[in-house]
């Protein structure tokens, strides 16, 4: 079965001026690809009649399916619809059916048309409508060459409900479509490379209908399996047999498969050993803990957490010798581990966890440069420490720790198994 490609196109400069952020594509593609519609390319233009009719052609060349969001206003500078009308070599005329539903749509209302609003119901002579329940800008459907063009209101909301409610179902009686599969494998405390290492000759004997993609993130690691056929079960079964293969090379670093988090999965290993967890984030601020609250339910294995950020608090509210602090730091394994102690103490946890460091963009010296972080989990009378040494970038670094640290919880509660 042959495949069936896609590219969207984005029209207007405010996307472009960084103005506005094009959430219209990312969704789309995820769209598509749940019916198996590849997209192979996503275009945005400015409100330019030359540039949007060389988009429209470069499409035509690559895609079976084009589809095109936004400039459907009824203003001087909305362009789709007089440049689909030039590509299509047809005249803009009233629509009947358009202009009942336009009626409709505003009478609903309580608002009358005006002359330019009236202008929402003229179309391209060679396109179908597609009725638009959301708002006053009609979709349009094209047929050429084998080729589809669809154009699409711009404003989110309406065309999320056009799209599946019109578009997707019409796209899918119109092609034969294959099955798009993906598997995500979920990795902590291995990189990139490493890992492209340690699995090399694994890799280059996969079969040549499963694609491997590497997709870091912030200390996070994705493997993502795809196939392509007619079959689900038969692509699931295949691609299910290569991770068989796989898991004995990676084990010790996959957490989860699918939409696992370190989060999720941690909060299920403690909630079935009926453990608790508590926290002390200096550099991190609490963001470790809001990770481990997004998950429902958090509060059966989360006892609570505190942020003493200045070293006062690091003794008042949670006991750390100031000895410790005037001969070590704030940013040293002597006090991160104790930190760790204390709010497993203090909180009646199974395990404690801490960070201290200095996330910068200032506050570094020669011997602790921005970026340098300890972090630690004690339980009982066991304390483990790793020290980082990290990026300039504050909101990276406290991403990056945050990840480390529930790696680590991750690691010690596999290894009491």
């Amino acid at each position: 079965m042959n495949k069936v490609l896609a590219e969207l196109i984005t029209i207007g400069d405010e996307i472009l001026y960084g103005q506005t952020l094009d959430t219209n594509a990312h969704w789309m593609s995820g769209q598509l690809d749940a019916i198996g519609v590849k997209v192979i390319r996503r275009t945005t233009c400015g409100d330019v009649e030359t540039e949007i009719l060389q988009a429209f052609a470069e499409a035509e060349q690559r895609a079976d399916i084009i589809l095109i969001t936004g400039g459907l206003g009824p203003t001087n500078d909305d362009l789709t619809k007089p440049c689909l009308a030039k590509y299509f070599d047809c005249d803009i005329v009233m629509n009947d059916q358009a202009l009942i539903e336009l009626e409709a749509y505003m009478s609903g209302r309580g608002r009358e048309l005006n002359k330019l609003t009236r202008l929402q119901a003229t179309l391209p002579e060679k396109c179908e409508m597609v009725s638009n329940e959301r708002g006053t800008a009609c979709g349009m459907w094209f047929d050429s060459n084998k080729k589809v063009f669809v154009s699409m209101p711009g404003v989110p909301h309406e065309m999320r409900h056009m799209i599946t409610h019109k578009v997707l179902p019409k796209i899918q009686r119109t092609f034969s479509l294959p099955i798009i599969y993906h598997k995500i494998v979920r990795l902590a405390g291995i990189g990139e490379s490493w890992l492209a290492e340690k699995i090399e000759t694994w890799e280059n004997a996969l079969p040549k209908n499963i694609r491997l993609a590497y997709l870091p993130t912030f200390g996070d690691l994705k493997l993502r399996f795809t196939a392509i056929g007619e079959n689900r079960e038969d692509i699931k079964s295949q691609i299910d047999g290569q991770i068989e293969l796989l898991l004995p090379l990676i084990q010790e670093y996959v957490y989860g498969y699918g939409d696992d988090t370190l989060e999720m999965v941690i909060g299920q290993l403690l909630r079935e050993r009926n453990q608790k967890m508590a926290l002390a984030e200096s550099c991190t601020g609490g963001f470790v803990s809001h990770r481990i609250t997004t998950v429902p339910g958090s509060s059966d294995y989360f006892n609570g957490s505190v942020v003493p950020y200045q070293n006062e608090m690091k003794i008042a509210q949670l006991g750390v010798k100031q000895e410790t602090l005037e001969t070590h730091g704030a940013v040293s394994e002597a006090t991160v581990s104790e930190m760790a102690d204390r709010v497993r103490e203090n909180f009646k946890a199974d395990f404690g966890l801490a960070t201290s460091g200095i996330a910068g963009p200032g506050g570094g010296t020669i011997e602790k440069p921005v970026g340098t972080i300890w972090i630690a989990c004690s339980q009982k009378d066991k304390v483990t420490t790793r020290k980082l040494s990290l990026t300039n970038d504050r909101v990276v670094n406290i991403q990056i720790t945050s990840v480390a640290l529930l790696t680590m919880l991750y690691q010690r509660l596999v290894q009491n198994d």
